[in-house]
């Protein structure tokens, strides 16, 4: 019986010849080496080098993607194992992808926010690379200013077109790294490109040969990975750029793109959307080192957090977001989110300052005018709000019982209780004073007049047949005309939101 390679090399099995793509033979893999894993220290069949597979029509995995359907997710119980690095951290696109999706950030803006992931990044550079595009001078301008900081982290890398010139430009402003488009999907191969796998995959070395020879260390943007054939074009066109880096000495960074969002974590789903089946194939098959290798997910499916995340646990060092999620379509994976999945994982922040990224938001609304929608975890304004009276009820008792964790210590956000017919004085009072973050010698209490003109407003609003809970909005507008009217407007001077 002929053996052919499955997706791992842990799940070997018989199976006929006609069914495997690539068509090797059990004679092939017979004269493979047995070598030692330093890992495991376990013995292992060395893997089979994948070679292009050059193919007449596309294969855009209709069975998969029907256009006219919704896509399927389907599983063949390939199991991969964990293989978290030591080291991970988070790339950013903010200034890339981020501004694909939105008006042209101004320069000082940039280099505001520049500044803010520095701060947030933390001394050991969790936020390890922030990209940036080079084509306008405004662009080039942002790039200057934000060197000119002389942060250690994020460092500054640029995306730009894959042509001569834009490397030179890449060289002239003294950047190290730049990442380079490559389309991996026979949708992008055939359809957009008009190419052949072969003379695609002999177009992108071209390119990435004369960026190395430039001087700058390539990082190659897998666009469209979870349509694409895993095994007859990513894996060697991979294992080509590997030979590259070796044969220049500089390295050559491997960006695996979710462009669609079609990627899944679920264990034994089938490549090309399993996240871990990916970050394996390229590990394990294309030797790409885990410091050399980082996910780019989207939010279509609502998966961008849980992909990027499992990416990290199967071999990846870097995850690439954007803040607040800000990018083409749904958006990208949200940079504050990453920062909390990265403390769940490693067990501490490791230097992060997580109070910035209410600084951020802050900033967001006032300066650029963005508006969070209100109910996004962490950063919108109703995150840690609790609304329904049984809840209010045990919060003011304790907060553990409904706060996600310290939210005043992580985020300089207390947690906060929605008004309602169930509230009472001390409800009122406590939303009052978390609402606009009011220092100690400020706090009302129960019997202050201003609770209680409050509340009588709120008993009015029930007696005559409200059932909603009250409104930020209202409950300021009512907070606002009873400090004028009581004298004492200057309380709330400089805590407005």
């Amino acid at each position: 019986m002929d053996y052919c390679i499955q997706l791992y090399k842990n799940t070997r099995i018989p199976l006929r010849k006609d069914k495997y793509d690539h068509g090797h033979t059990g004679i092939e893999m017979d004269n493979r080496p047995v070598v030692q894993n330093k890992k495991t220290n376990l013995l292992e069949l060395e893997e089979h080098i994948y070679h292009l597979v050059d193919v007449d029509k596309p294969n855009v995995y209709h069975n998969l993607f029907p256009y006219e359907e919704i896509p399927k997710i389907a599983f063949n119980d390939r199991i991969v194992p964990h293989n978290m690095p030591e080291n991970i951290w988070i790339t950013d696109t903010t200034f890339r992808d981020g501004q694909q999706s939105r008006a042209p950030y101004s320069t000082e803006q940039i280099v505001k926010i520049y500044d803010y992931l520095n701060k947030l990044g933390g001394p050991n550079g969790i936020i390890r690379q922030s990209e940036f595009f080079l084509y306008s001078k405004k662009d080039r301008d942002a790039v200057y200013k934000c060197m000119e900081r002389g942060y250690k982290f994020p460092e500054i890398t640029s995306w730009i077109r894959a042509s001569k010139k834009d490397f030179e430009l890449v060289k002239e402003i003294g950047m190290k790294e730049t990442g380079i488009l490559v389309s991996c999907s026979d949708y992008h191969i055939f359809y957009k490109m008009k190419m052949t796998r072969k003379q695609c995959m002999e177009h992108y070395l071209s390119v990435v040969r004369e960026c190395l020879e430039t001087g700058i260390s390539p990082r190659c943007h897998l666009e469209d990975i979870t349509r694409s054939d895993i095994y007859g074009f990513v894996i060697p066109f991979c294992l080509e750029l590997m030979k590259l880096q070796n044969e220049y000495g500089i390295p050559v960074k491997i960006r695996a793109c979710d462009t669609m969002g079609y990627g899944v974590n679920f264990s034994g789903a089938v490549i090309p959307r399993s996240v871990q089946g990916i970050i394996y194939g390229l590990i394990s098959n294309a030797g790409v080192p885990s410091a050399q290798l980082e996910w780019h997910g989207h939010n279509d499916f609502y998966k961008a957090v849980t992909n990027s995340t499992t990416a990290w646990i199967y071999g990846a060092s870097g995850v690439n977001c954007s803040l607040f999620g800000i990018g083409e379509r749904t958006g990208n994976t949200p940079l504050e989110a990453m920062v909390f999945e990265y403390a769940q994982l490693k067990g501490g922040l490791d230097g992060m300052d997580t109070t910035v990224i209410t600084e951020l938001a802050q900033y967001y609304k006032k300066e650029i005018g963005y508006d969070i929608p209100p109910r996004t975890p962490f950063v919108g304004r109703n995150f840690n709000v609790t609304r329904a009276g049984i809840h209010a009820d045990g919060l003011l008792k304790n907060e553990e019982i409904y706060n996600i964790f310290n939210t005043e210590k992580f985020l300089r956000r207390p947690v906060r209780v929605a008004v309602s017919n169930t509230s009472g004085l001390a409800g009122v009072a406590h939303w009052i004073n978390a609402y606009f973050s009011l220092p100690d010698e400020n706090k009302v209490d129960k019997n202050s007049e201003l609770v209680k003109e409050v509340k009588n407003w709120v008993d009015e609003q029930y007696e005559s047949g409200r059932i909603t809970v009250i409104t930020d909005e209202e409950l300021v507008q009512v907070i606002t005309d009873v400090c004028n009217r009581l004298g004492i407007g200057e309380l709330l001077h400089g805590n407005m939101e």
